[in-house]
């Protein structure tokens, strides 16, 4: 699990009083949430709590009715589409199933946000995508490979590589580990970690897997009742008495993730 950044550091995200509705439905109301620098921040809650529709919104893809979204102390729902699209440059996101475009090989993919810049030559682009792909853990060989040839677990690592194309100090991860198998997950969320501590990242992250959620988390911050009703350590979100964390984290296979995160860090007290 990821150390905790310092309490006095200015919060990467912030977010204050928002509401989100669609027709009559209410989504969200009043929600409040700040995610510091450098940390990794695990968002969980039942189906229809809008998780993903949160991650859109510090993304600027969809706006609340009310309430704002501050993203490096800047209200992204203020100012121009210019400025928006300055700041989304400065954060990068992984899609639930990659998103990956399929005609466009993928040195291309990776390529795309650089090439919307209009601004990078030829050269440094190719090297600049090679290298991303080298960090993802895959080589030259594959940049000429199209989606549809890929395993799963490869267009998670190129979709990761696309999402880290602008350098970004903020990701987003949307079920990084859906659809892999144990072993896979447990690469991936390898890398994530490696990556998190290399490039000094801010990650937050939409998963309903315990043990991608205990391995990765710095915090844990849980929707329900339309607002954030615990955040914390995973020990401390625990702790709290409310129908849905007892039943998401203390159910029978929350017991058993929670035995295997403690058996890891006991190993690591050892290897220590």
């Amino acid at each position: 699990m990821s150390a905790l950044p310092a309490d006095n550091a200015a919060p990467e995200v912030e977010i204050k009083g928002l509401w989100t509705q669609f027709g009559s439905t209410v989504v969200h109301q009043d929600l409040n949430l700040k995610i510091k620098r450098g940390e990794i921040m695990s968002i969980v809650g039942g189906s229809g709590t809008g998780k993903t529709v949160l991650l859109r919104q510090m993304l600027g893809l969809e706006h609340p009715q009310r309430g704002s979204v501050h993203i490096f102390g800047e209200n992204i729902n203020e100012g121009d589409a210019g400025h928006l699209q300055q700041l989304r440059n400065h954060s990068g996101m992984l899609f639930q199933q990659g998103a990956l475009y399929s005609a466009l090989t993928v040195f291309d993919n990776v390529a795309q946000p650089m090439r919307e810049l209009r601004t990078l030559p030829d050269d440094l682009v190719r090297d600049a995508v090679l290298l991303k792909l080298h960090m993802v853990g895959l080589g030259p060989e594959d940049a000429h490979k199209m989606p549809s040839a890929l395993s799963g677990g490869m267009v998670k690592r190129v979709a990761l590589a696309r999402a880290l194309a602008l350098e970004p100090r903020l990701l987003f991860l949307d079920e990084p580990t859906a659809g892999l198998d144990p072993d896979l997950s447990e690469s991936f969320v390898a890398l994530i970690l490696s990556l998190h501590r290399e490039l000094g990242l801010t990650v937050v992250m939409v998963t309903h897997d315990l043990d991608t959620l205990f391995a990765l988390s710095t915090r844990i911050a849980v929707l329900a009742e339309k607002h954030v009703i615990a955040i914390g350590t995973m020990r401390e979100v625990i702790a709290i008495e409310h129908p849905f964390i007892k039943q998401f984290f203390l159910g029978e296979r929350g017991k058993r993730a929670l035995a295997a995160y403690d058996q890891r860090q006991d190993q690591n007290q050892i290897g220590e």
